[in-house]
């Protein structure tokens, strides 16, 4: 033993300069790219136009159920399998982005939502509708690769309001693409509507290929531990249980309310189609757009009382839908509350997990967005049970049934987790 150690005082200092500087260097973890503003504008848009394949099909299902031939409890199935689809592309594919290249699991994604949405043009019978419907959900999870990276690359500072901007894309996209795809409807028929979409991916994946940086992975184990450790950090990480669960809560009132919207306005007193119904998308906008300025007022302000807020929206709005429901300016200010409420929550909720500092974003972001999407699935479920037995009264319930959880989550467990935002 006394040997080893003169054997290794024994080495000349330059030496051992040498191999401590070669240790380091193995040990060291890749430098990040800087996020620029014109990679972060990119994100931005780009999740804003992918997510909104997964909602092109709502304003459209009344178009659909008569090409098809079958009732509006029938083609509600199409936007269910939507939402499940992208709820098992977040879990089978999204973990992938901490262990494979992101740009090149990014643009092999890209091919398959092409393919996914030629297929829901190609359809032959509701069958292959459904199913081609399922993968559009299942590919189009690219929005849940561009919010964690720009986390990722974002100074600590910076990130919140990285994540708020990104997020805005991704919820004017979901109301937007209802706004475009009712015109498109209307004016040349549903297919049409999917047709400018693969274009849209095509010229998107092109970009992307030319502008987007690498951002190299950190996992090294396999596929199937990558999958054990999103139990893991199910498990072991109480924020990232509440963020899930207020998630899923206050997307499935809100999947409550798109769903069964457009069968609400072609009955009187409104008797209007899909571009009407499209159009409260820009509505849902104004919503949209002010909350982008809640991970700045997280400085401020606490957030748990920023989420407390954010679920009152919630329940106000579903108060404004049963009050005015059956006039346009009700349903006009409900809307616009609804979307800034669950654009709110969904900003502090992804930055309580993301600053959890576990090296795991697509991870933790997998368990998050999952659980969003299974509530998204699981509303647009009971939107359409509730339409076809209580109508609007029936769906009201149903949005306040979702939200009243979220609320009681949050007042009952929020306040035990003090997480740096």
């Amino acid at each position: 033993m006394n040997s080893t150690a003169n054997d290794i005082v024994a080495i000349p200092s330059e030496t051992r300069t040498l191999l401590v500087k070669r240790k380091r260097k193995a040990l060291q973890v890749p430098a990040r790219p800087p996020l620029t503003r014109s990679t972060l504008w990119l994100m931005t848009i780009a999740t804003g136009v992918v997510v909104g394949n997964n909602y092109y099909n709502q304003p459209l299902l009344g178009l659909m159920a008569k090409d098809f031939g079958v009732t509006e409890d029938r083609i509600s199935s199409l936007a269910m399998l939507t939402q499940l689809g992208f709820a098992f592309g977040l879990l089978l594919i999204v973990p992938l982005g901490d262990m494979v290249k992101r740009k090149r699991l990014i643009l092999f994604d890209f091919l398959l939502i092409i393919l996914s949405l030629l297929g829901m043009v190609f359809a032959p019978t509701i069958g292959w509708l459904l199913v081609a419907g399922f993968m559009v959900g299942f590919t189009s999870v690219l929005p849940q690769l561009f919010v964690p990276m720009a986390a990722e690359l974002a100074t600590p500072e910076k990130r919140s309001a990285a994540i708020g901007m990104v997020m805005s894309g991704l919820l004017l996209g979901i109301l937007l693409s209802r706004v475009i795809s009712g015109f498109v409807g209307d004016l040349w028929g549903w297919k049409a509507m999917f047709y400018i979409a693969a274009f849209c991916m095509v010229v998107l994946a092109a970009l992307v290929a030319l502008k987007l940086p690498e951002v190299p992975p950190h996992f090294k184990g396999s596929y199937g531990s990558l999958m054990k450790s999103l139990l893991h950090l199910t498990r072991t990480q109480p924020v990232l249980r509440l963020a899930a669960f207020r998630g899923a809560m206050g997307f499935a009132g809100f999947s409550v309310f798109w769903t069964t919207l457009i069968f609400h306005l072609e009955n009187a007193p409104f008797h209007a189609g899909a571009s009407v119904a499209g159009s409260f998308g820009i509505i849902g906008a104004a919503g949209a757009l002010a909350a982008a300025v809640v991970g700045k007022a997280a400085k401020r302000v606490q957030p748990f009382r920023i989420i407390l807020y954010a679920i009152l929206l919630l329940t106000a709005s579903w108060v404004v839908f049963y009050i005015g429901g059956y006039t346009y300016i009700g349903l006009i200010l409900g809307v616009i509350l609804l979307d800034l409420g669950l654009q709110s929550m969904h900003i502090m909720n992804q930055s309580s997990f993301f600053s959890l500092g576990l090296g795991a974003t697509n991870r933790l972001n997998t368990v998050y967005m999952v659980s969003y999407f299974v509530g998204g699935a699981a509303g647009t479920w009971l939107a359409a049970k509730a339409w076809k037995y209580a109508q609007w009264d029936g769906v009201v319930a149903a949005g306040v049934f979702f939200t009243l959880l979220a609320l009681a989550a949050h007042v009952l467990y929020g306040r035990k987790q003090k997480v740096a935002i």
